[in-house]
């Protein structure tokens, strides 16, 4: 089982010139993303009156799934958190808008601005802390009231998908997860689908696919329904806890990490005979 690539590094670093030149390089990928995207499109709901709608497109990474937008007419904005494959995106001449920003911390973008959000295979990295700064979110205060927004996620366990919708629950969307081919290990394939404040186009829970169908999945792993472990994050071990004593830390610590610093090129006081000195406990 292929390693998921969201427990091997962050996006930004994850995601280099080479891997993101290879992703967009692979004809299956190119495939997978037209109809993961055409899926995320049709459970968008649009009205079906012919005026082109503007979409947001979160981890839009090369424009593979904004190509299926702009083909299907709409106009798009793309953000994504890879430099690396906003450039490629860029040299493919996509028509939609690009923006290099980190999902997980606000997209800037006006209430209210856009008809739809759509997102293929990226929610699930927001489930890794990277930072002590990163607080996952899926509020997204720019779409317009009664828009949808369709999240095609690989949740790595039950608990990681609960984990997600709740997100979404207690930031005030309303929806839930359709599964496509539930019974299939490699052709299933899950979408969340929210809906922003009173419905204003048809809020009839969609229903999920079912039957054969070719496998389409670019996640390589299959999931486990009965392994309910949140996973945040696998790519970082708990820090230890610093023991320390009812001493302190003591001088020969203090003079220890100084020393460290100085290795570093760090500008550090000169040791002297006060260094670690307690002060007395008065004003």
């Amino acid at each position: 089982m292929a390693n998921r690539p969201e427990l091997i590094a962050p996006p930004e670093i994850f995601y280099d010139d080479t891997e993101a030149r290879k992703y967009t390089s692979s004809s299956r990928i190119i495939d997978i993303q037209a109809k993961l995207s055409e899926r995320a499109l049709e459970l968008l709901a649009l009205p079906g009156d012919g005026v082109p709608r503007l979409l947001l497109d979160i981890g839009c990474g090369s424009g593979l799934s904004g190509e299926t937008l702009s083909e299907n007419g709409h106009q798009w904005i793309g953000l994504d958190i890879s430099q690396s494959m906003l450039n490629i995106a860029l040299e493919r001449e996509v028509e939609g808008d690009l923006l290099l920003g980190d999902m997980g911390q606000g997209l800037g973008l006006r209430p209210g601005v856009v008809d739809g959000a759509i997102s293929i295979s990226a929610v699930q990295w927001l489930c890794n802390a990277d930072k002590a700064s990163h607080e996952p979110r899926l509020r997204l205060k720019c779409l317009a009231r009664g828009a949808r927004a369709v999240f095609q996620i690989y949740p790595e366990s039950v608990a990681q998908r609960e984990l997600i919708l709740g997100a979404a629950m207690r930031a005030g969307f309303a929806g839930g997860v359709v599964v496509d081919y539930p019974h299939s290990s490699k052709s299933r394939k899950e979408f969340l689908v929210l809906t922003c404040g009173p419905p204003s186009i048809s809020s009839e829970a969609p229903k999920g696919k079912v039957g054969d169908m070719e496998s389409c999945s670019d996640d390589e792993s299959s999931g486990d329904e009965e392994n309910r472990t949140v996973c945040i994050s696998d790519r970082h071990r708990p820090r230890k806890k610093q023991k320390i004593t009812k001493k302190g830390k003591g001088r020969e610590w203090v003079l220890k990490k100084k020393e460290q610093m100085r290795r570093k090129g760090c500008a550090v006081p000169p040791d002297t005979k006060y260094t670690a000195r307690k002060r007395k406990a008065r004003f």
